[in-house]
């Protein structure tokens, strides 16, 4: 095999990697559509609570054996055919939530469409490989910038053309849309996306999922990272999980209330990524803004107990996205700059798959202590968390700059 850097192998067009993040945000946009709508769909199949919670756990379960598996894959067989089969499957199975029978039979549908929306390593190693390791934190901040505002314009859609009144039916259109979102953007690909990496011949060379977990494990800087991954999605998803709960009981919020508070962290986190995020990491380091990020969650994430009024809860909800939003994309562009650059797919998928891991835990904890402890447990339990992963981030900062030889921002 030659060992000429992937990235290089089929030279893609300069503008490749924003090509592909301009049709992922096809891609959210039918994710965010449906969302939101989840609870009122599960519920009317006359679900209890624990089958809703289900569902929506189903995803994430899917999401956590997906993400090393199609990352892998993608390594060998190139990132093209992986990123239109699995969009293609996606979009089936929003078609399929259309017509299923059952709250049993919308679990099986929503773990492959988590199963197959484990494409996120896939996405990550695409810019990666169309990207110079200095401008890679740029490229993943507008990746998750377009994936939020994705977040923020698919529910407005979503309950526009929803019907709850009308029982599982009266959500078949905008699950309808939401498939055709993904059909648009598998399309898209096929004819505007050129392949980034050339395709792997002769012997695997590529680990089982769980020897390379323990490789990654072991790695001074992907190790840390993957840590860091797991505190602050084990932390945020615990909050998102339990907020409109907690707001009800403090505030008195109803779900548009709530729905507003999450759209101006959306937005504040979308802005952040577009102007800030890269600009910042290539100036003061990867590391350092990463620890910035995480210690500024942090000390939003004590504080929101103590404020007292609904203004104040938004704000400080926002400069949490903030913090989040500085952190988050440092975390894949250093992973994949430690990575072997044949296996950056399956290591960036090991790291998704933490999040996904984190998604079905921190919900449950949350939960634990909201019912158990206090009303403001998840934001303790959620501070806590991140405490370590500040340490983290400097550590795995330092380790990557002398393992450049002490190149770039320290």
């Amino acid at each position: 095999m030659s060992e000429t850097p992937p990235g290089e192998a089929t030279k893609p067009p300069r503008f490749a990697a924003a090509s592909l993040i301009s049709l992922i945000f096809l891609n959210m946009l039918g994710f965010g559509i449906i969302v939101p709508l989840l609870p009122f769909y599960a519920k009317s199949f006359d679900a209890p609570p624990w089958q809703v919670a289900l569902i929506f756990s189903a995803f994430s379960v899917g999401t956590f054996f997906g993400e090393p598996f199609w990352g892998r894959l993608s390594d060998r067989y190139g990132r093209k055919p992986l990123l239109i089969s699995t969009i293609i499957a996606n979009g089936l199975c929003y078609l399929a939530l259309a017509f299923a029978p059952n709250a049993w039979a919308a679990f099986g549908i929503r773990l492959l469409g988590g199963l197959f929306s484990g494409n996120g390593s896939v996405i990550q190693g695409y810019i990666a490989d169309v990207t110079p390791p200095e401008r890679r934190t740029r490229a993943l901040s507008y990746q998750s910038a377009a994936w939020n505002v994705g977040l923020i314009v698919g529910p407005s859609l979503g309950g526009l053309f929803a019907h709850p009144e009308a029982g599982p039916v009266g959500f078949q259109l905008p699950l309808f849309i939401a498939s055709g979102m993904f059909g648009a953007c598998a399309l898209g690909i096929l004819l505007v996306i050129r392949e980034s990496r050339a395709r792997e011949v002769g012997p695997p060379r590529h680990p089982s999922r769980w020897r390379a977990t323990g490789e990654a494990a072991r790695h001074p800087v992907i190790g840390k990272l993957m840590l860091v991954t797991f505190l602050v999605g084990f932390a945020f998803t615990g909050v998102e999980s339990i907020f409109g709960l907690w707001a009800q009981e403090r505030y008195g919020w109803g779900p548009r209330e709530v729905g507003i508070a999450f759209a101006f962290a959306g937005a504040a986190s979308a802005v952040t990524q577009m102007t800030f995020t890269g600009p910042l990491a290539e100036r003061y380091g990867q590391g350092r803004m990463l620890a910035v990020g995480m210690a500024l969650t942090m000390v939003c994430l004590a504080l929101q107990p103590v404020v007292n009024s609904g203004p104040a809860t938004i704000a400080v909800m926002s400069l949490s996205a903030i913090g989040a939003s500085i952190a988050w994309p440092n975390v894949a562009a250093m992973i994949s700059e430690s990575a072997d650059p044949h296996r950056q797919g399956q290591i960036l998928g090991l790291n998704n798959a933490m999040s996904a891991l984190a998604r079905v835990i921190g919900p449950f904890c949350a939960g634990l202590s909201f019912a158990g402890l206090t009303i403001h447990g998840p934001f303790l339990q959620g501070a806590l968390a991140v405490a370590p992963a500040v340490w983290l981030a400097l550590a795995a900062g330092e380790i990557a700059r002398r393992r450049r030889g002490g190149a770039g921002p320290p």
